[in-house]
């Protein structure tokens, strides 16, 4: 009997961890999609005020793909030149996710998080578009 009750109270917090760790992963993985396509849609698109919006959407929909809220994300575009839509300007695109605590975060009025993950990529604007 005893062993049944250290066994559950024993494993109820490495199965938490667990849950916790493959939770992170995925935000780690979602950050880097994220920051990735964001940069692809950013130099794809034809206008700054455009490009912007397309890059936040890739970010809301790579995030809803790994099962994380729009809110949790932050997109920060930043251009190595003053016009970031001329040809040849480098444009970095950092997403920022704060990853909530698994079971926790659907507690009205709690909003812990494990931990912020964060990934950044770059790319050129092409000369031909």
């Amino acid at each position: 009997m005893e062993f049944v009750f250290l066994a559950v109270l024993l494993m109820i917090p490495v199965v938490y961890l667990v849950i916790t760790v493959g939770q992170l992963q995925a935000g780690a993985y979602a950050v880097a999609g994220a920051a990735d396509q964001a940069a692809k849609v950013y130099v794809a698109a034809a206008e700054p005020a455009a490009a912007r919006a397309a890059a936040e959407e890739a970010v809301v929909l790579a995030m809803a793909d790994y099962g994380f809220n729009r809110g949790d994300a932050r997109l920060d575009l930043r251009c190595d030149r003053g016009e970031c839509a001329s040809p040849g300007s480098l444009i970095t695109a950092t997403v920022s996710l704060a990853v909530p605590l698994p079971l926790v975060s659907s507690l009205p009025g709690v909003a812990l998080t494990a931990a912020t993950v964060d990934a950044s990529t770059s790319q050129v604007v092409g000369r031909f578009r």
